[in-house]
């Protein structure tokens, strides 16, 4: 499998492009626009949104779009925009969209039974890297520049072993840092090799096939983080909004479970607390994403 990696760049919401072929707002009567952010293959997603659009126009008798972007900040710039009205999101780009434009929660996830999950640091079993010391001078890949699993939590570790001052000073201990995009590519190109470690979620592994599964572990893991969010723009119609979180929470129901798989694979929704989400605003600050 090909896997597209891109070096290390600077940090910024503004300019993202969202891929979407769907129309603007402007020319809708009355639709709903949800951004999906790309953990796995992006293709897959798009069979596994038009599920979910589906049932949701159903669920609360509105048209329902969505798209897949290509980063955590393209799905910033949409909801900046006006091209999204919500959008699934980690916990990292939430609390920096919350102050750059006002982004407001609605929904939290429910993981494998948590509220929240780590970043873990992998590696190849038959690599000979056993600590994150060992991974001095040798390529990583982490999943996104606003992602919490995926780069500022399991850097963080490299930071609290003094191997690291903080984002700013990674080249200086990596031999080169990557961002693949997502969790998936991430993974795929440690497991194959193209990277000696992967900075992902501690579920990311079972993005790989079995066989790759058997083949890796982790040798380094993060503080908790809060679950990834389902957030809105500012100024989203009252009734709308209202509308589409009584029909998430319905997923919590027996009869529509199975929905869930095709939403990145909670276990379920619970009402968004803005305050658990005070040690990711912290970090941010600590790592001047934050004022």
């Amino acid at each position: 499998m090909a896997i597209e990696l891109t070096r290390r760049n600077a940090l910024i919401l503004a300019g993202a492009t969202a891929l979407s072929h769907a129309t603007p707002l402007a020319a809708q009567d009355l639709a709903l626009r949800l951004a999906f952010i790309p953990q796995e293959n992006p293709e897959k997603l798009l069979g596994d949104i038009e599920a979910v659009t589906g049932w949701l126009t159903n669920e609360i008798e509105v048209p329902v779009e969505g798209f897949v972007t290509i980063d955590h900040a393209a799905a910033v710039e949409a909801l900046r925009n006006g091209d999204a009205d919500i959008s699934f999101m980690g916990a990292l780009p939430f609390v920096l969209a919350e102050a750059e434009i006002g982004a407001v929660p609605f929904l939290s996830e429910v993981y494998r039974g948590a509220p929240s999950y780590t970043g873990r640091v992998f590696v190849r079993r038959d690599s000979g890297i056993e600590t994150l010391a060992d991974l001095r001078d040798r390529d990583i890949a982490f999943a996104d520049p606003i992602s919490e699993s995926g780069y500022l939590y399991p850097l963080a570790e490299f930071v609290k072993a003094g191997l690291v001052e903080g984002p700013g000073a990674a080249d200086e201990f990596f031999g080169r840092v990557y961002f693949a995009g997502d969790y998936q590519q991430a993974m795929q190109a440690m497991a194959e090799g193209l990277v000696d470690a992967a900075g992902a979620s501690q579920y990311a592994d079972l993005l790989l096939t079995p066989a790759q599964q058997a083949e890796v572990t982790w040798i380094g893991e993060s503080e908790p983080t809060p679950s990834h969010l389902v957030i809105a723009r500012q100024g989203l119609d009252t009734d709308l909004r209202d509308r589409f979180v009584d029909a998430m929470m319905r997923l919590n129901e027996a009869e529509n479970r199975n929905m869930l798989l095709y939403l990145y694979g909670p276990d379920g929704y619970v009402r968004a607390d803005p305050a658990a989400y005070h040690g990711v605003r912290d970090m941010a600050r600590r790592y001047d994403l934050l004022e």
